[in-house]
Parts: structure tokens; sequence; C-alpha cells
């Protein structure tokens, strides 16, 4: 794999946006945009914006960053809270519904794990659950059709999908994938997932589990998270730190530290991004 991008604190929730990969630097609290010739953008950070988990834009092009609450983030570093809801990952359907989710236990403080939830933000700003019982939840990805959602759980080590009905709710909860180690995902124009195994390899698997593709990166890099994009949709982007499995909890203090063994990695792959219309 080539290196689009190193020297970053914690790079996770990547997003192929207008032409660029859009991406939070954990650590640095900062919402960064790269090209593909590595040319770096980095958003103003305001006061007020306590460590950007995740991003996606509504259909109208707003920015939206999960933390203690959903704000929206302007170009000019000023942000506005869109929903006092405290989240995790988000993803945005092609209709302009928000899944956000979380977990009400403080994982890096090592207090005992609770199951999480998703929670649906309407368009018209109601906040509501759709699913309960998700065992941490992390990465989430939305079919083109709207019909679909897939969620990683990370303690379950599995990828779970959801039916998406007409007015955002979810049903019909299945296993997509077992004997993981997911964290952010994304999903190809076949139907796809590219998840993380839990150890230094991230695998393409189709819906039942079976592994299409294995690609193994370096001794004690972990892939935190992965996008496709590129001009042609072609490029996976997988977002690493170097993390030693003996350490346990102490890599993540040590990333929050002085390191900064952060990286984006770039292959090319034969299956496109999934395209919303």
């Amino acid at each position: 794999m080539d290196v689009l991008l190193k020297g970053l604190g914690i790079p996770e929730s990547p997003r192929w946006h207008d032409g660029r990969l859009w991406f939070c630097n954990w650590v640095e609290q900062q919402v960064v945009a790269v090209d593909m010739d590595g040319d770096v953008e980095t958003l103003p950070s305001p006061s007020e914006f306590l460590m950007g988990y995740s991003i996606d834009w509504l259909p109208d092009g707003t920015l939206l960053v999960t933390g203690d609450k959903v704000r929206s983030l302007r170009p000019d570093g000023s942000a506005v809270v869109h929903a006092s809801q405290r989240a995790n990952e988000i993803v945005v359907d092609g209709r302009g519904n928000v899944y956000l989710n979380g977990a009400d236990f403080d994982f890096r403080g090592g207090e005992e794990p609770k199951p999480g939830y998703i929670k649906l933000l309407t368009p018209a700003g109601e906040v509501r659950q759709v699913a309960g019982d998700i065992q941490f939840p992390n990465g989430m990805v939305v079919t083109p059709d709207n019909r679909t959602l897939i969620i990683s759980e990370s303690f379950a080590g599995r990828l779970t999908a959801f039916d998406i009905a007409a007015d955002g709710s979810l049903s019909g909860r299945r296993v997509f994938a077992d004997g993981l180690g997911p964290d952010g995902i994304c999903l190809d124009a076949s139907g796809a997932v590219w998840v993380s195994t839990g150890g230094n390899e991230v695998v393409r698997v189709a819906d039942g589990g079976e592994v299409l593709q294995r690609v193994t990166l370096g001794v004690d890099r972990a892939p935190f998270a992965l996008a496709l994009g590129g001009p042609e949709g072609r490029t996976l982007f997988v977002l690493t730190a170097e993390w030693r499995a003996a350490d346990g909890m102490a890599n993540l203090k040590r990333l929050a530290g002085s390191e900064r063994t952060g990286e984006i990695l770039t292959m090319e792959v034969d299956v496109p991004a999934a395209t919303h219309s």
C-alpha cells in the first residue's frame, strides 16, 4: 500500500467528498481534507468543538460533526448545534435522515461496558432511538437504495444489518458477517463491505460472511477506518496508527501523547465505491 499522509494522531471517520478525502484527526481535534496529491486543508476548530468523532454531510451540503453534541461546522470555523445528542459515529442516508450511534459509558476511563444504541435524527429535527443492545456501536453505512443500514458491533466482532422503513425506522436485524474486529467500514458497488479483522488486516466481506479479499498491513499497524473514493471510486483508503496488542488500552494514552504514528494508506481495488443518487 502507498502512504498518502503521515504524522497524524488517530485518523478516523474517512469520507470521500467533493474530490477529496475528509477525516477526523483525533487528538488534534481537527477535521482535515486531503487530495490525491497529498495537499492538506485543515478546517478551523472552534472552542466548542469537543473531539470530533465522526463526520458526514446532509444533502444540502451541511457538514455535521459528532461529539458531545451534533454540530454543523462552517468553513469559517464557527459551529452551530444541530442536535443536543451525544454521538460516536454518524451516517446520512439519501433522504436526509441522520443515523447516530453511541454507548453511555466511559470507554477510555475503563468503565464497565453498557449496550449501545442507534438513534435517528429526522430532517424535521426529531430524535428517537431505532435500535438498542448494540455491542459497542461503531462505523455505519447505508446502501444506495436507502433500504439497509449496516453497523459495526465492535465488542461482538460482527457486522449487523437492519432494514430501513420509509419513516427511517429499523427492523429485520440480522448478522451480515461475524468473526471480525470491525471499526470504521465502507461499502462497495457490489454490496460487499471493507472491514478490519481486529488485527493488522482488512478484508472485503459479502453478506453472509464470505471473505472475498484480504489485505495485510505492517506489524503493529491497526486499521481504524476505511473509505472508498478517488477519481473513479476505486481507491481504498485505510486509516491506521501503530497499535501494540500487548499494551491494551495503554495504546490510547500513548497515541494521545506525543506520538504521531497515524497514517493514511491507499491501494487500488477492482470494485468501486457504492454511490448514492
